[in-house]
């Protein structure tokens, strides 16, 4: 697509996700990449306690699911594109930007996180049950501050994955990057795990998949750093460098350790990892500062894409 038809898309689905928020599950793209990876899953994955079965085989089967569900998403997403480019161009930019929403979840993501804390000045047992919704850590052994990390944690990592990643790609590659990023994330949510999950052994099973979610993740994840740090109106380069390495993902850790810094508050997964280990236990008051540093973060996103479209389009 052109860099005017693209800017009136993505400008089209914000304004679609800030009215309307998510579509229904019968309608919803990626719901249906869940139902598919659901079930490839479990022809994929050995179940746990089984027998041992060849790590060759398992990942090889593995990596086949994760190439035919890509395969096939990416495909229709083409043939979707490809039509649209057929109509008048206010038509195609209308028919982008909504099948470009659901393909990013900003105001859900702001819902989501600000609601733990709201869950929180109700009880510690209300904010943990309302975290559990996010996260797939134990949430029964964190007090008020770990619940309050968490969710701040998954505000920062979740902007990558919801919003800046499925924004950078539908730039690169139009609808068929959008929806293959958002393919690969969720199969790295439901099949990226390192031992048993559900039943079953994803140690083989979701080793492509998870290293597909971090190859397309690499650059968006620096990139939300970034914006964070502009939300902040600066932030040191090696100390943010340095945070974002102690974690075990190359990628999760850079949006977290820079929401860390910019708040000046420890955040962390118990037995893991710490970020900012030096800095205080976060705060009832700082869910909300995390809100508006991810929503002035959202707006330089924004505020790029705009400028590198116009450029484009000059």
């Amino acid at each position: 697509m052109g860099a005017w038809l693209v800017l009136a898309a993505l400008l089209l689905a914000f304004a679609l996700d800030h009215v309307f928020g998510e579509p229904r599950a019968r309608w919803h793209p990626v719901v249906g990449m869940g139902r598919y990876l659901e079930l490839a899953g479990r022809r994929v994955a050995p179940r746990a306690g089984e027998a041992a079965t060849a790590t060759a085989r398992v990942f090889t089967l593995g990596a086949l699911a994760w190439l035919l569900g890509a395969l096939l998403v990416v495909a229709l997403a083409w043939s979707l594109q490809h039509a649209l480019l057929l109509l008048p161009a206010w038509a195609t930019a209308l028919l982008a930007g909504i099948a470009l929403k659901p393909l990013l979840a900003w105001r859900m993501l702001r819902e989501e996180t600000a609601a733990v804390e709201q869950a929180l000045s109700v009880s510690l047992a209300a904010g943990r049950e309302r975290l559990a919704r996010l996260v797939s850590r134990d949430v029964n052994a964190l007090d008020e501050a770990g619940v309050r990390e968490s969710a701040i944690e998954s505000l920062a990592e979740n902007l990558n994955d919801s919003v800046v990643a499925p924004v950078f790609w539908f730039l690169l590659l139009g609808l068929p990057g959008a929806t293959l990023y958002r393919f690969a994330n969720t199969a790295d949510a439901m099949w990226g795990y390192r031992g048993p999950r559900g039943g079953r052994d994803w140690e083989w099973a979701g080793k492509f998949a998870a290293r597909a979610d971090d190859a397309l993740s690499w650059l968006p994840a620096r990139l939300t750093a970034l914006l964070i740090a502009l939300a902040h109106h600066g932030l040191p380069w090696r100390p943010l460098r340095a945070e974002a390495a102690r974690t075990a993902s190359p990628n999760s850790g850079w949006p977290m350790a820079a929401m860390a810094l910019a708040l000046d508050v420890r955040l962390g997964k118990p037995g893991v990892y710490v970020l900012n280990a030096g800095a205080r236990c976060a705060q009832p008051a700082d869910g909300a500062r995390a809100q508006v540093l991810a929503a002035r973060a959202v707006g330089w996103l924004l505020a790029l894409s705009v400028l590198v479209l116009l450029v484009e389009g000059a």
